[in-house]
């Protein structure tokens, strides 16, 4: 005899009693919670459990097997397969998830068009009797029919209509309606919690449109023919005729029918001296970048920041024998200074142990707690009794817990030798990083992110997004998806933190993987109190938000970050273009700020060399598809024979020719005064004539 698992009011399992009423199969009925553990792996309601170990989790599947299609076939599989791809996932986001997608109101609307006219002048779907095609589509559309408030609202049409009410007075159907009762108010959430991992409808198909208005739709960028047009003008006109610069003047602020380009950099740890991987990986990529977008005209914000709480922070404390915020005032002097040298054209440069990061980070996760994707867990964490408290990941180190790495420095939250994640009480042989004692094992209760709650919408959401992603970001976010998200702790046994806004959590704070990313929000609050024209810009107003970091963070930028953004469902602007290096090497090692393995930025300074030669330089060997290496000897060689000797030379003939023309006396010897006796071209040098002009 079978039996079948599944939670109250789910109108999926309304498919198996009417099959099994067809058939007169004997079935036993188990009506469970969605986590109830006595449920089959992996757990998805409902599902079919046969006594010779036969397991059906797929409720379509479940009714070719009570009642396997005898005729039309191919006909009756096509609406099996519509119906568990499209129309049943469809109703399950729009109206039983507590994030609304409007983009699926449109879409399930012309489904219902579909099937309307395919209902035309019949009184079934396919020939002249009721198939599975009519049990699967009458049972998912039945909910809808009962609740008139969802039926006027997505116009369920007449022939639709007509043909339910058919059905509801065939006695295979009746006798299931009677034995098994649906709410039409709560049926599709009751569908939703028990098929979390339903598949996402496809919104971009001829039977779909995507009109995403609770986070921005990624389009292709395309150049226009008036764009093309006034590329040409320009370049037949005198330097001299070309359209001004912007004046900069005041808070940058989007503008409608506009480029509105808002450009992040990865915010660094504050814990130590940026070394030219970080440079190159983020502030310099995305400083490029940015000036071009200025030149272009185009409306640019440019903001970074350091990233100050967490268990880095502490840890540099301990090292230093000083509290974490005179670490943090410390090294944030450094960094500022550092890019400063570097000419790094930020907007603004903040940090994230403002005011307003406690503010928005406690404000995200109450919306998403009550939004439904947070829970809490006991949770094992590792205890060093020698420190008396809780070791936070990046606190421990040890052997690498994945097959084929051998790596036996990785840290608590993530390996260095194979990139992967880790989980602190998985490492071989852990040691704790400040007195280097084994830890033990120990309880406490901690919050959770609910990623495979949010995993449909950031399915949906990476499809339109990633066209504008760079390769590595494209592979390293979809393997995640690939593997299937698990839920993420997101609090910690700290002191330095945002801490929980909730009673009897108030002694725990946030982790990076909730809080950093937040960073982004709150040190543009800092820039402006007008930052949500930036974050949750009005309808006529687009804006494009590019984000330049290395690999390792990618998963932090195109899962975790995007998942609490749609979760939270404010509309707020989701990354169009992640742009991301690889690894810039050391000569024949790694970079490693913790080991001081590698050039830092005050080492660059310290040098003499100018710092744009130093931008050049790493912008030549930019890890762009592959990791690269920095190299003493290289940096002279492709100094004297790019920079000097090509570059240099070109500008030395050409550019007083050109610049004579239409330079001021004074300017002439400005600019080109300094880089003919130097042979020094320099790219601010350029820049700065741009800005003239």
């Amino acid at each position: 005899m079978a039996l079948i698992y599944t939670n109250e009011n789910n109108p999926a399992t309304l498919k198996l009693l009417i099959a099994k009423n067809v058939s007169k199969a004997p079935v036993n009925l188990k009506i469970v919670h969605v986590n109830d553990r006595s449920i089959p792996q992996p757990r998805r309601l409902p599902c079919v459990e046969e006594e010779e170990n036969l397991t059906l989790f797929l409720p379509n599947s479940a009714v070719c097997y009570f009642n396997p299609v005898k005729e039309n076939t191919s006909e009756v599989l096509d609406w099996l397969e519509w119906e568990a791809k499209n129309l049943s996932p469809c109703l399950a986001y729009l109206c039983g998830s507590s994030v609304k997608n409007p983009s699926f109101k449109k879409t399930l609307q012309t489904y219902l068009t579909k099937l309307e006219c395919s209902l035309k002048d019949k009184v079934y779907l396919i020939g002249n009797t009721f198939s599975n095609a009519d049990i699967v589509i009458w049972s998912t559309l039945y909910p809808l029919y009962l609740n008139e408030a969802l039926r006027k609202e997505y116009l369920l049409l007449p022939n639709i209509i007509k043909w339910i009410e058919h059905c509801e007075t065939i006695p295979q159907f009746k006798e299931a309606v009677a034995f098994f009762k649906i709410d039409g108010k709560t049926a599709y959430a009751a569908l939703a919690a028990g098929a979390k991992y339903l598949p996402i409808p496809d919104l971009t198909s001829s039977e779909g449109t995507s009109e995403e208005s609770g986070s921005p739709q990624h389009t292709v960028e395309v150049v226009s023919e008036e764009e093309l047009k006034s590329a040409k003008a320009a370049w037949s006109k005198d330097v001299t005729k070309l359209p001004k610069l912007k004046q900069r003047n005041g808070k940058v602020l989007p503008v409608s029918k506009e480029k509105n380009i808002f450009i992040t950099s990865a915010l660094p740890y504050v814990n130590n001296v940026p070394h030219l991987g970080n440079i190159i990986g983020c502030v310099l990529s995305a400083d490029v970048f940015a000036r071009f977008c200025r030149l272009c005209n185009y409306n640019t914000l440019y903001l970074c920041g350091t990233d100050e709480y967490g268990t880095a922070t502490e840890t540099k404390a301990l090292e230093e024998k000083l509290t974490c915020r005179e670490i943090c005032d410390k090294y944030f002097k450094i960094h500022n200074e550092i890019y400063q040298w570097f000419n790094i054209s930020f907007d603004h440069f903040g940090r994230t142990s403002n005011p307003e990061q406690s503010e928005l980070c406690q404000e995200m996760f109450l919306r998403l707690n009550e939004n439904g994707f947070m829970f809490t867990q006991s949770v094992e964490q590792l205890h060093c009794p020698k420190c008396d408290r809780y070791l936070a990941d990046r606190f421990v180190e040890g052997g690498c817990p994945h097959l084929g790495c051998n790596y036996e420095d990785a840290r608590g939250d993530q390996c260095d030798g194979c990139g992967k994640l880790v989980n602190a009480v998985e490492l071989k042989n852990p040691r704790c990083k400040v007195c280097g004692s084994r830890p033990k094992l120990k309880t406490s209760n901690q919050f959770f992110i609910d990623l495979p709650k949010l995993e449909p919408l950031l399915h949906h959401w990476m499809k339109l997004s990633t066209p504008g992603w760079s390769n590595n970001a494209q592979v390293i976010s979809k393997s995640w998806l690939k593997e299937g998200l698990k839920p993420r702790c997101i609090t910690r046994d700290l002191k330095w933190g945002v801490p929980v806004p909730l009673d009897d959590y108030r002694n725990k704070v946030f982790y990076v993987w909730f809080d950093a990313p937040i960073g982004y929000m709150s040190i543009c609050k800092a820039y402006t109190k007008d930052f949500e024209k930036w974050w949750r810009p009005s309808k006529d107003v687009e804006v494009k938000l590019y984000q330049f970091m290395a690999k390792d963070n990618v998963p932090f930028h195109g899962v975790l970050f995007p998942a609490m953004l749609l979760g939270a469902n404010r509309g707020y602007t989701t990354v169009s273009h992640l742009m991301a290096t690889e690894y810039l090497n050391y000569e024949d090692g790694k970079f490693s700020k913790s080991r001081g393995v590698g050039v830092f930025g005050n080492d660059a300074q310290s040098t003499g060399i100018p710092s744009d030669v130093w931008r050049f330089y790493l912008l030549y060997i930019r890890p762009e598809s592959q990791d690269s290496s920095f190299s003493w000897n290289d940096l002279v060689t492709k100094n004297n024979s790019e920079l000097l000797n090509n570059l240099g030379n070109f500008v030395n003939r050409y550019a007083p020719i050109i610049l004579c023309d239409f330079l001021s006396p004074s300017l002439r010897l400005a600019f080109i005064g300094p880089h003919i006796s130097s042979r020094l071209f320099t790219l601010n040098g350029f820049y700065d004539y741009l800005h003239w002009r």
